[in-house]
């Protein structure tokens, strides 16, 4: 005899076109001031910081409008947006931005879930309202070997014995014991000396945001990175940046966002789901919430879809919808990761109409005990709950279909798998400390699963 299905099993999907219908395109005013008439030049080697500052400023005064990029190449340092502007590069426009940091000034912004006073990111909104990046044209970081990457202090990104580095004591070590203390943010004065690079695209604190067409390459660090700001689209967007911790799009302290149309070529994750970390995300308390994620392909990447690991302050309702993965360079499809210092609950994560080529590790991992840079366990157990995939179909899952590892006094619950096929894989599971876990019409590795396989501990 069938199970009988509950509502929310046949539709746990209910809240996501609430989400889509609440959240609406910018308006902007039917005017435009192109870059040319403020001084840009598009020979890729004369500097148009000032061009992009003035234009940028004399829209805003008019009451908001397009700020126009024609074809051409120009040559920049950080671009500030303003109220009621978008920045609209025509076909053929490529922004290329400085590769030295001292053309970025010190800003409040954000590294690895921790507020700072750092480099500015290349493309900056500070508590904005109604602004956007759109067009057909390139925005290029110029990021490489011989410039931000090697910071990170790996020798495959030009990172050599005796240079500086991001784990340097006053550096990376320093702002996380910053965090952690709850040292105020005006003291947390980095930048120079210091080697934290800046995110590519931020938006901070702001909402009604758009980012439309535009391609993105060679960022030095996180790509996309909404950061305390609500009603964000990211529509047709084509991210192509291998460097270190290249995470394609991280909302973090977010609500209501949406990812469609987009494609993820990777050096990190494509799609990072963020909310602080440890005793910072928990004193913020800002839960990313209602994050929608339709009709994207990712390629390259640690993770398709990730939460974590800085998610102390909780991350609910996040929705994946016909998207497809594929790539010997895609480690996991779906991927939670965190642990005992960063606490926090991630609660409601749905998946369907998910086609997966290939992943190196898993079709899904849920870990709570994610390490990274030092000792990463703590006194803060983390939740992991109301996981849901359906329709999903993969023809190679690498190492495990689900890999899972829960706390005993905390187990992850609630794990429902329906219609998924995944053809081949070493092997179905490999699960510690879960509860809960149902396995509707689901085959691996040709077999019908038909009750939820024992823990291996």
């Amino acid at each position: 005899m069938q199970e009988k299905k509950t509502t929310s099993e046949n539709d746990p999907w209910s809240l996501m076109n609430d989400i889509i219908a609440s959240v609406s395109v910018p308006e902007f005013p039917d005017a435009t001031f192109n870059i040319i008439d403020f001084g840009a030049n598009p020979d890729g080697i004369t500097f148009n910081t000032e061009a992009f500052k003035k234009t940028i400023a004399t829209c805003a005064e008019k009451g908001g409008g397009q700020v126009l990029v024609p074809k051409g190449k120009y040559l920049t340092g950080a671009i500030h947006l303003d109220n009621n502007i978008n920045l609209h590069l025509e076909e053929g426009a490529e922004i290329l931005f400085s590769t030295n940091p001292n053309d970025y000034p010190i800003v409040p912004t954000s590294y690895e879930g921790v507020e700072l006073m750092n480099y500015s990111p290349l493309i900056y909104a500070n508590k904005k309202t109604n602004i956007a990046v759109t067009g057909k044209g390139v925005l290029n970081g110029q990021a490489g070997n011989d410039n931000w990457w090697s910071w990170c202090g790996k020798d495959e990104y030009g990172w050599k014995n005796g240079m500086p580095k991001q784990k340097d004591s006053l550096s990376l070590p320093r702002l996380m014991d910053m965090g952690q203390n709850g040292t105020p943010l005006n003291e947390r004065l980095f930048g120079e000396g210091h080697y934290l690079r800046p995110t590519f695209l931020e938006p901070y604190e702001c909402s009604n945001v758009l980012i439309q067409g535009v391609k993105i390459v060679n960022a030095p660090f996180w790509i996309i990175h909404p950061f305390k700001s609500n009603n964000v689209i990211i529509d047709g967007v084509t991210v192509e940046s291998h460097g270190p911790n290249n995470d394609g799009c991280d909302p973090e302290y977010c609500k209501n966002v949406i990812i469609k149309n987009c494609t993820f070529n990777t050096g990190d994750d494509c799609i990072a789901i963020k909310a602080g970390r440890d005793a910072e995300g928990r004193r913020v308390a800002i839960k990313t919430e209602n994050i929608v994620v339709q009709n994207c392909k990712m390629i390259d990447g640690h993770g398709g879809v990730v939460i974590g690991s800085e998610m102390s302050a909780g991350v609910s309702n996040v929705y994946v919808d016909n998207c497809t993965m594929d790539s010997p360079n895609l480690d996991r499809a779906i991927r939670l990761k965190t642990n005992s210092r960063r606490g926090g609950i991630i609660d409601g994560v749905y998946v369907r109409n998910l086609e997966v080529g290939q992943v190196k590790e898993a079709v899904l991992k849920l870990n709570m005990f994610y390490a990274t840079y030092t000792n990463q366990t703590g006194e803060f157990i983390p939740e992991i709950k109301n996981i849901w995939l359906e329709n999903v179909t993969v023809k190679n899952g690498g190492e495990f279909g689900i890999l899972a590892k829960g706390y005993k006094e905390s187990p992850i619950k609630n794990v429902t798998l329906r219609n998924v096929n995944i053809e081949k894989v070493e092997s179905a599971f490999s699960l510690e400390n879960v509860s809960n876990l149902k396995l509707i019409d689901t085959y691996i590795n040709g077999a019908l699963m038909q009750s939820p396989p024992k823990e291996e501990n």
